[in-house]
């Protein structure tokens, strides 16, 4: 679920970078009172993602436009298809362009990717997750296009979890150590926050179980055989995690291990956007 709020100041600051003080080459070519229809076209296959976000746009620029909408939100889309149309002032429309389709072609390419990681995992336990790997003033979107593909948000941002990775254990002096002054800075500041330690061996992982109070051990850059191993070791007692260099052609293999969670950076990182276009209708 899109924050209104969050979504508002987004597509204002956007319109601000885009439009200035005027889209000059609507407003010197085309007559004022002018009306017109434009029509979402699909020129590419995939999930479809960002049509609210399209509508608040389309809202923000001129109240008066009206969007039909054709294909609900996650959907599948093929080429040819009309996601909607659009109706009123001609301005305004093309004003609204070019921010409605940057929105919905990456958020579209987002759900599409990550559509095809939940399907190859399909009848596992595992769920695939997103990570930080994000745009920055765009995270919002990108992690909602997430769980429209059929995937699942992971932290949102550095707050409202905590992360144990590789260089905080480094910079702290271990595993151990790093988790007894997390304990005490989340009491000192009366913070109740969900703990993950990341762990790179199995010694690791055995450090961690043996140190206790924590909620999730993620496994970096584990081959499967071994994060099977590690979950056998665990055994339930906290959930577990693979990450790293998981690839649409691997992740079977890690869902198999019986892994409860598998984040891919590539999710949001590395997305190809989906090819849509807006077509004006002339009569």
């Amino acid at each position: 679920m899109l924050d209104n709020q969050e979504l508002n100041k987004f597509i204002s600051d956007a319109l601000r970078e885009d439009v200035h003080e005027g889209d000059h080459s609507s407003l010197a070519s085309i007559d004022k009172n002018a009306q017109g229809k434009a029509r979402l076209l699909v020129k590419d296959k995939g999930i479809l993602c960002g049509m609210e976000v399209a509508k608040a746009v389309f809202a923000k620029v001129d109240e008066d436009l009206r969007v039909d909408v054709h294909i609900p939100e996650g959907s599948t889309i093929k080429y040819g298809d009309v996601a909607f149309h659009v109706y009123g002032s001609a301005i305004s429309i093309l004003t609204a362009e070019r921010l409605v389709l940057n929105c919905m072609q990456r958020m579209s390419g987002i759900a599409t990717k990550t559509s095809e990681y939940a399907k190859a995992i399909e009848g596992t336990k595992a769920k695939v997750i997103d990570t930080r790997k994000t745009t920055p003033n765009l995270r919002f979107l990108e992690k909602y296009a997430v769980t429209v593909g059929g995937g699942f948000n992971h932290r949102f941002g550095l707050y409202d979890m905590i992360m144990l990775k590789d260089n905080h254990i480094d910079f702290c002096g271990g595993i151990t150590k790093a988790v007894h002054k997390v304990h005490e800075y989340l009491k000192a500041n009366n913070l109740n926050l969900r703990i993950e330690v990341e762990t790179r061996s199995l010694e690791n992982v055995k450090e961690v179980l043996n140190c206790g109070g924590i909620d999730r051990i993620m496994l970096d850059n584990f081959v499967p055989e071994k994060v099977k191993e590690a979950v056998d070791l665990i055994n339930g007692k906290y959930e577990t995690e693979a990450s790293g260099g998981i690839t649409l052609e691997s992740i079977r293999s890690f869902a198999e291990t019986g892994v409860d969670f598998i984040s891919v950076g590539a999710l949001t990182h590395s997305v190809k956007s989906l090819d849509l276009s807006l077509k004006a209708e002339i009569n």
